[in-house]
């Protein structure tokens, strides 16, 4: 996608998503055969339900129809979350990963999981699981030492509201 095209369409969406209280997470446009794919993610605190995404989407077509965004072919919009194995790359996904498991690759090489306990400007407050009995212990990490982040798929977590129960 071509920057000014990235650059239109971030325009016309961004506020449309901001109005709903989501943030745009990402827009990318490619080719689904003869037809154009327009995906755009959007996320919020609190996570994104099925009405929110299927509203934005009926705006943000609508938006789309009353400009040349898109040009004149057809195409398909997806309005989506984003998935469970997506890369925490801003301060706000840390955030919103506060209390789950993370598998963090750090600049020294190396894997580490560990519970993010907290978030602030600098960096990470950890929790590494203790192995064969041990206890966890607490760790801190910096963001530049992190080269790569996700969320670990725990199926037997317990849900923020059994835990406040």
């Amino acid at each position: 996608m071509s920057t000014t095209q990235s650059d239109r369409l971030r325009g016309l969406i961004e506020p449309l998503v901001h109005a709903k209280a989501l943030d745009l997470e990402e827009i990318e446009v490619s080719r689904a055969g003869r037809r154009g794919l327009l995906r755009v993610v959007v996320d919020s605190d609190e996570g994104v339900e099925l009405d929110a995404c299927a509203e934005l989407s009926r705006a943000i077509s609508e938006k789309l129809d009353e400009s040349d965004a898109m040009g004149e072919g057809e195409y398909v919009l997806e309005v989506s979350s984003p998935g469970a194995d997506r890369p925490l790359t801003e301060h706000r996904h840390y955030v919103r990963a506060t209390g789950r498991l993370v598998r963090l690759q750090l600049s020294e090489g190396g894997d580490l999981v560990a519970r993010i306990l907290g978030v602030d400007e600098d960096g990470l407050d950890l929790e590494v699981p203790g192995v064969k009995g041990r206890k966890a212990t607490a760790r801190r990490i910096g963001f530049p030492e992190i080269t790569k982040a996700r969320v670990e798929i725990e199926f037997n977590r317990k849900d923020k509201k059994e835990e406040e129960a």
